[in-house]
């Protein structure tokens, strides 16, 4: 498979780090995740993926991660900005350790701008056969792809098991759903956790030991559905910015570039095919070495004749391919120089040790691993 070889050390998290995992290893990639000991066994995404269970809070742990990432090619975090630095696990010093290492952050809102510290819910990869291939690309097996987790998460009663709009995430439940406000205009919930439940009810000025979290859905979204019209959409904006209450305005097409933390992180840039002042999103994900930009307008049909023969003019010459060199020329500075692989993956951390095992199992001993890495 295409990323045979590719070693990935996950973090686990929430659905799309463990779903960026999950494409890594459907595609050969040997992924590696790092699970938190007595964590609720929520994840779905786990096939083709091995386990380790660390303590990241303490020192042995954060020490093994670090020998993982010095001989693995990506990393994948989930963690809001910040935690990795805290824990000694930021990108300066794991890059320092290992330079080729690709350090993937997936977060809400990005490392920067107003909302980079709140709570909200791209890899290249080398051609090891230089050969090209078919890609066979179809919305509904795309759309498919990317339902991965509700499909993988069926099993789970308590957020699957009720009748279509009556679970927790598919607006059955009042804290996670969208709400009307005074002008009309509308804000989304997204208040999963207890915690940023509470400070959701607080917000609103409700009391807490009232409107408890897992009450009669019906009669809680009344609830809300009385309090939020009790102000417009700007008020309630001001109300929970920068606050860990998961609520957010529903912004239009024409709001969306001009927020305060879509403009401090550049997330829309003027539009490439016309200058009537409309936006479209930048090129994502960020990449910090190469990042990826809009080069220029797209060009007038008009020009698409001409533009056409001056490529055919270019690169049909006798004897030359669409690089402009000849296929014939074998010196060494004509030839993509591949860096030497890296250790096999397996070898590091074969899985007759009792650290390393299949996702579906649930125990694993830090002490083998510990010993295994000395």
């Amino acid at each position: 498979m295409v990323l045979r070889g590719v070693r990935v050390v996950e973090l686990a998290g929430l659905a799309p780090a463990p779903f960026c995992g999950m494409i890594f290893a459907d595609f050969g990639a040997n992924v590696v995740r790092i699970d938190r000991p007595n964590a609720p066994d929520i994840d779905r995404l786990g096939r083709g993926k091995r386990s380790i269970i660390l303590d990241l809070k303490k020192p042995q742990g954060v020490g093994i991660v670090k020998k993982l990432c010095a001989s693995a090619d990506v990393l994948i975090e989930p963690y809001r900005r910040g935690v990795m630095e805290k824990m000694g696990l930021g990108p300066n010093i794991l890059t320092k350790d290992n330079p080729r290492l690709i350090y993937a952050r997936l977060t809400g809102y990005g490392q920067d701008g107003p909302f980079a510290d709140m709570a909200g819910h791209d890899i290249n990869y080398l051609s090891l056969t230089g050969m090209g291939q078919i890609v066979d690309a179809n919305m509904v097996e795309g759309t498919a792809y990317t339902g991965s987790w509700v499909y993988s998460s069926q099993d789970i009663s308590r957020l699957w098991g009720k009748s279509r709009g009556c679970n927790l995430l598919d607006s059955g439940a009042h804290f996670y759903n969208t709400y009307e406000t005074k002008d009309g205009r509308y804000m989304a919930v997204g208040a999963f956790e207890p915690q940023f439940y509470y400070q959701m009810i607080t917000l609103l000025g409700l009391d807490p030991d009232l409107v408890g979290q897992m009450d009669d859905f019906d009669s809680m979204k009344k609830v809300l559905e009385d309090k939020f019209k009790e102000k417009n959409q700007k008020e309630w904006t001001e109300v929970f910015y920068g606050k860990d209450a998961c609520v957010t305005p529903v912004l239009t097409i024409e709001e969306a570039p001009h927020h305060p933390h879509n403009t401090y992180r550049g997330t829309f840039i003027p539009s490439s095919t016309n200058d009537g002042g409309q936006y479209e999103p930048r090129p994502a994900p960020y990449l910090s070495r190469t990042p990826g930009s809009v080069q220029e307008r797209a060009a007038p049909l008009q020009m698409e004749e001409r533009i056409a023969e001056s490529f055919l003019t270019k690169y049909t010459k006798k004897g030359s391919d669409m690089t402009g060199k000849s296929p014939h020329n074998n010196k060494m500075e004509d030839q993509m120089v591949m860096p030497p692989p890296p250790p096999v993956f397996e070898d590091d951390f074969p899985s007759t040790h009792s650290c390393v095992f299949p996702i579906n199992n649930t125990q694993a001993h830090v002490s083998s691993f510990s010993s295994l890495m000395k």
